[in-house]
């Protein structure tokens, strides 16, 4: 078994460092374009065609196969893309506090009303950039300080682009198990929202009481839950 890590917005795969160690198989955390070993990439850029290909890209580099596909957040839209490029590698998806919008619609339909006022004024020239006050209210809200710093140390800027474009989500009509994992205190992507998504792809539910880094401020529960 493997397993392959797709972040949320403004993180790069560096976000899954305490999780790592802990997983029970090969481990692939992938930065999309823009960040980490894409850096190069000018994020406004970026589509999500480019996150699902990058993906792949980095899936078939190191021949993975018996994969579990983890999304994070925004993590939810490039999955059903992956899926649709290496299906026959993937044995199981775990989306952890996903956002999955309407089929058709875009990622800033879905978020909480106060969220996107606070995201569409945190965007400029096509860039969508998070403050360390914000990121903390959205982020932190169950961290303590030093878990705090490792999260807020993590943020960048992120393709403004990707908030607003049509999300193609086919691909979760794919016959391949999936499990949604709840996160009771998410101030980020509230439980409301995620039991939105969660009624749009019909996965197994798991919950676990965790803000929205998880992998940050829960890594051994979450381990758990992805080895089983």
């Amino acid at each position: 078994m493997s397993f392959v890590l797709i972040h949320g917005a403004t993180m790069g795969a560096d976000c899954w460092d305490r999780l790592i160690p802990l997983l029970d198989g090969e481990v692939l955390a992938v930065d999309l374009p823009g960040r980490g070993k894409r850096r190069d990439t000018d994020v406004r850029t970026v589509t999500l065609d480019d996150c699902g290909e990058a993906v792949a890209a980095d899936i078939l580099e190191r021949d993975l196969t018996d994969i579990v596909l983890v999304g994070h957040s925004f993590g939810g839209v490039t999955v059903p893309r992956v899926m649709k490029l290496v299906p026959d590698r993937i044995r199981r998806v775990v989306l952890l506090s996903a956002v999955v919008p309407e089929d058709g619609t875009r990622v800033l339909d879905q978020i909480d009303p106060e969220v996107r006022a606070s995201v569409e004024a945190s965007i400029t020239d096509g860039v969508y950039s998070i403050d360390a006050d914000a990121a903390r209210a959205m982020l932190c809200n169950d961290a303590d300080e030093e878990q705090s710093q490792f999260i807020l140390s993590r943020v960048v800027d992120d393709a403004a682009a990707l908030l607003a474009e049509t999300v193609d989500l086919s691909g979760y009509r794919l016959p391949i198990p999936r499990t949604y994992v709840r996160l009771s205190e998410d101030h980020c992507y509230p439980p409301d929202l995620q039991a939105k998504s969660v009624q749009r792809i019909d996965p197994d539910v798991t919950t676990l009481r965790s803000g929205h880094m998880a992998m940050v401020t829960i890594p051994e529960l979450l381990a758990t839950v992805l080895n089983a």
